[in-house]
Order: C-alpha cells, then sequence, then structure tokens
C-alpha cells in the first residue's frame, strides 16, 4: 500500500501567511525544501486562494479563472527566471464563490481575466504543489488597512470549509536597503526585533497588537518601509479569526537578511 504524501481532508482547511521570498528563492539549499515539507503536512486542497503583497487593486479583483501565463512581476534577474511555468488548472468555481462572498458583504468585485499569478503566488507553489494539478486563483488586496484585511478575510473564511487553503502570501519583513541584503546569516538588529515581536504577538494571541503593528512593533518603519508585505498577514488572520490560538510558526530563520517566518492558523 502507498503511503498518501498529505492527508484528505476531514475538517475545515487551516490558512496560511507565506513568506515567499523572490524567484531565486527555487535556488536556495533549505528554503524549497521546508515549503515542500510543509504542504506535505497540510490536507490536500480542493483549490487555493491567494492573495499576493504584489497585486494592489480597489476594488477586490479576480484574476485569471483559466490557465494563463504567469505575470512576471520583477527585473533585472536572469533570463531563467523568466521562462518558469506553473500551469494550475483555473478556479471559475472558487471564483464564483469568492464573488457571491464579497458582493454578499455589499462590497464590489472586479475582474482581471487575462492577469496570470505573479511571483508572490506561482513562486512558493512550484515548491509546495509542483505537479501544479490543484486549481489556483489570485485575488488582489485592494488595501493595506489591516482592519478592513481583516474582515476581508471574515468574509472568505467560509471557503475554508469548502475545501479551500486560503494563503495571505507576504514576507514578515521586508527591507531592501543594501545593508539589509547583504547582512548574511545575522540579520540587521531592526529586522530581528520586527520578527521577535512578531512572533511574541503572535503566541500570545494578540491581534490587537498586531493590527496595531505601525505603533507597536519595534523597527518597522525600517522592516516594512511599505506595508504590502504585511498586509496579506490580515486576511489569514481574518480568515481563522475563531482559531487564532492554534496558530503555528511553520518556517522560521532568515533569507537575504529578511525573516521568512511563515504562520499556519487552525488544523492541528
Amino acid at each position: 500500500m502507498t503511503t498518501p504524501t498529505s492527508i484528505e481532508p476531514t475538517t475545515r482547511m487551516p490558512a496560511l501567511f507565506l513568506s515567499h521570498g523572490a524567484p531565486v528563492l527555487v535556488d536556495d539549499e533549505l528554503w524549497p525544501a521546508e515549503l515542500a515539507a510543509w504542504s506535505k503536512r497540510l490536507p490536500t486542497p480542493k483549490s487555493i486562494l491567494v492573495v499576493s503583497a504584489h497585486w494592489e487593486s480597489q476594488p477586490l479583483t479576480i484574476g485569471a479563472t483559466t490557465t494563463v501565463p504567469l505575470y512576471y512581476d520583477f527585473y533585472g534577474f536572469p533570463q531563467k527566471y523568466y521562462e518558469t511555468t506553473y500551469e494550475a488548472p483555473g478556479a471559475p468555481e472558487l471564483a464564483a464563490q469568492v464573488r457571491a462572498l464579497i458582493s454578499g458583504s455589499g462590497q464590489h468585485v472586479g475582474e482581471a481575466p487575462n492577469r496570470g499569478l505573479d511571483h508572490g503566488a506561482y513562486v512558493p507553489l512550484t515548491v509546495m504543489y509542483p505537479d501544479a494539478d490543484i486549481p489556483v486563483l489570485q485575488v488582489s488586496l485592494p488595501t493595506l488597512h489591516p482592519e478592513t484585511l481583516f474582515d476581508l478575510g471574515k468574509s472568505l473564511a467560509p471557503l475554508r470549509d469548502e475545501g479551500v487553503l486560503i494563503i495571505g502570501s507576504g514576507f514578515a519583513t521586508h527591507s531592501l536597503a543594501p545593508q539589509t541584503l547583504q547582512s548574511g546569516p545575522k540579520p540587521m538588529g531592526f529586522i530581528e526585533e520586527f520578527d521577535l515581536w512578531l512572533d511574541d504577538a503572535v503566541n500570545r494571541g494578540d491581534l490587537d497588537t498586531l493590527i496595531d503593528f505601525e505603533q507597536k512593533a519595534p523597527g518597522q518603519r525600517r522592516a516594512h518601509p511599505t506595508h504590502e508585505h504585511f498586509a496579506p498577514l490580515f486576511v489569514t488572520l481574518g480568515a481563522t479569526a475563531d482559531e487564532f490560538a492554534s496558530v503555528s510558526t511553520e518556517i522560521s530563520g532568515y533569507w537575504w537578511g529578511n525573516s521568512k517566518r511563515s504562520l499556519q492558523v487552525g488544523y492541528r
């Protein structure tokens, strides 16, 4: 008898916050293996819904529901990274569910039928689900306001009972300052301070502190000069608002001087 590589869903799916890295993540010695091992500990999703830091559009906008080319939203990398493919099936049924949930809360929904997955979506998926056999839908990040994104996550939460894996894809810290990127295995002090603050707030289940991170997180102005990479966390937290006690750090450590802390909420 063959041992399954992942667990079939018997309860609601968890929701994830991924630190997604850059396209070169796939060549790292450790990180792809960590992501692959994580996916094998998860129930097998029926489909995947991704909110990425790299697509800001208001109102919430639904991406391609058919298989279209990837969106290479980066520049200056070697040519091989522009030749990556990830031909996951589209998810029109999931898109219809998202429209119904968002419209039902009184909000408008936009459509971008030709927009493929950006690197915040496809880069981690290429190592977590390399067979590209699970339907994937990306929707935009409609705001950077934590409480509004938390409410968005709450609106999307029923999808978890339908076998949908909700992923907020950002980066636990996102400083592109040269001194950060060149800091080596020991991160800059402000990166480590922010990372440890995040770990502590998550472990204490302190949603109020997380939502008020601009005022309460040490080093946040340098760890997140702009907030789009932290914002997807609040979609994840909203989607699991009643299960925050079951949050766990699945990946930690540093890459290019930034924290790659990644979280799972629910399904323990």
